[in-house]
């Protein structure tokens, strides 16, 4: 089970560089990459989060890529692991950290007037063409 959820984040700058540290404090990481590129406001952290419920034997693991720039905020959320097949596939009802994730990115926005954007894969391959 893989999911990819991207999010863009139009605003401020200034507003958009206070939301990765306050997201990556707030919602603390198992690892943590970061890499800030020639540009002065160009920056891209990997954020990688693991959650284990032991009760159903299910290890899910999310992979946050963060690409700050001057203009946007882009979020690639890639969700790995889960538990499947025949015995039990269904998944708990518990909130999991790919929805906290999203809650708190969604939440910051709108509290600071940002305006979020949810990119699918066909988007992405249009605008790539064009």
């Amino acid at each position: 089970m893989s999911t990819i959820n991207k999010l863009v984040i139009y605003g401020p700058s200034g507003t958009l560089k206070r939301m990765p540290p306050s997201l990556l404090e707030d919602i603390q990481p198992k690892f943590l990459y970061e890499y800030e590129g020639s540009e002065e406001d160009d920056k891209v952290q990997v954020a990688v989060y693991e959650e284990y419920e032991k009760k159903i034997n299910s290890s899910l693991t999310l992979t946050c890529i963060i690409e700050n720039t001057s203009s946007e905020l882009r979020f690639e959320l890639v969700t790995t692991g889960g538990r499947m097949g025949f015995r039990g596939s269904s998944l708990s009802d518990e909130q999991t950290i790919e929805d906290d994730v999203t809650d708190y990115i969604l939440d910051f926005a709108k509290r600071y007037g940002l305006t979020v954007q949810e990119k699918s894969e066909q988007e992405e391959e249009t605008q790539e063409n064009s």
